[in-house]
């Protein structure tokens, strides 16, 4: 089974089309995750799927985009951070 097809087996991180295409948003996401789940473009943010699994859930990415733009979902378990 390759690399591709193991990512996002725990965690799915999403980002609202609006708060996708914020560059300033982007930039901010990419700094504050450690872990580097987030990559700044010149459109926007872009998830990085390989690095989904590696979320510590730490909220970091949830307190620096408003309410609801950016979604961390366990999918062991079906709950989402808020």
């Amino acid at each position: 089974m390759s690399e591709q097809q193991l990512s996002g087996v725990f965690i799915e991180v999403g980002v609202d089309e609006p708060a996708a295409r914020d560059a300033e948003l982007a930039a901010k996401l990419e700094e504050v995750c450690p872990v580097d789940i987030f990559k700044a473009t010149d459109s926007g943010v872009e998830v990085v799927a390989e690095n989904q699994d590696e979320c510590v859930l730490c909220r970091l990415c949830i307190e620096a985009a408003r309410a609801g733009a950016v979604h961390v979902k366990k999918l062991y378990d079906g709950t989402e951070l808020e």
